[in-house]
């Protein structure tokens, strides 16, 4: 869950040029700096992520900084604006992960990833969800929104995999917040595409993937709209890489997305009313169609 627009900080390496003595005829070279760092800054019109929108389907900003090393490291941070209606006193998400990138040499084109992640949200806090304590019967006694997650993926060419687990409480979901238990090892997997095309640079872009929760909705809540928050999500669309007046890095895309949530993430449901103390109700898991534009430096 998914990826205000937060600070950015860049991060650099320089290469230190070699000292050569002044009888030396060739003159000193700087070498090769093994890192890299890309910028990125972007628009979309609803952020959906895993099939979920984290913006109550309105606009977000979103932008991040990515630092590589040629050994296949990488470390990075990414921000969006969500809605203090689904993370209440939370109006951003930022995301910290860093993973190692390394390629199978028995099979051409076979690439691995390890990985971790960190799903942070400033502010935001359980025990300020007015909804779910009305809805639980009792104090709201849950923790923060934050979730950590290990992952592994696999890449073969244009396809790619990715398993990860959450390594605490999927989003705060415990008994403090009408659960049956803790959701530590909750999972989620998925498979991706990104088919390149023979017409005007276009990609083919699809995926679907799954979220099992470790845990339920509390017995008596089963009127929520179902006690599991499990479901399958889905993304298909295109996307084009395009320049402006020499201006590099450009990608727009168009993706229909959605969820065939059971009925947790719908109107509702436990997941679809604002927990902000508001009166609106919405189906985060809808079909909508999405419209990104980006652009990397």
């Amino acid at each position: 869950m998914r990826k205000s627009l937060l600070s950015l900080s860049i991060l650099s390496a320089l290469a230190v040029p070699s000292i050569t003595m002044a009888e030396e005829a060739a003159p000193a070279k700087k070498e090769a700096s093994n890192w890299s760092v890309t910028t990125n800054i972007g628009f979309v019109s609803n952020y959906y992520t895993r099939g979920i929108s984290q913006s109550w389907h309105k606009p977000a900003i979103q932008g991040g900084v990515d630092l590589a090393h040629s050994s296949g490291f990488y470390t990075g941070i990414w921000g969006s604006n969500v809605t203090p209606n689904t993370f209440p006193d939370a109006s951003a998400e930022i995301d910290v992960y860093a993973g190692y990138n390394g390629s199978i040499p028995a099979v051409e084109g076979l690439g691995y990833s390890v990985g971790a992640i960190g799903y942070i949200y400033p502010g935001g806090d359980w025990k300020k969800c007015v909804a779910c304590t009305s809805a639980t019967g009792g104090p709201n006694t849950g923790g923060r929104w934050d979730t950590y997650e290990a992952n592994f993926g696999l890449s073969y060419k244009w396809l790619s995999a990715k398993a990860s687990v959450t390594l605490g409480d999927w989003f705060g979901a415990e008994k403090g917040t009408g659960f049956e238990s803790g959701s530590s090892g909750t999972t989620y997997v998925e498979l991706n595409a990104a088919y390149p095309l023979p017409w005007y640079d276009l990609t083919l872009v699809g995926h679907v993937g799954h979220l099992n929760v470790s845990t339920k909705l509390a017995p008596g809540l089963e009127g929520l709209g179902g006690r599991s928050p499990d479901y399958t999500d889905y993304k298909i669309g295109l996307s084009k890489a395009f320049s402006i007046i020499n201006s590099e890095g450009w990608n727009a895309g168009l993706y229909y997305v959605g969820a065939n949530d059971n009925g947790y993430w719908g109107q509702r449901g436990f997941g679809g009313p604002s927990f902000n103390g508001s009166t609106e109700r919405k189906d985060l898991a809808d079909n909508r169609w999405v419209f990104s534009l980006t652009r990397s430096f």
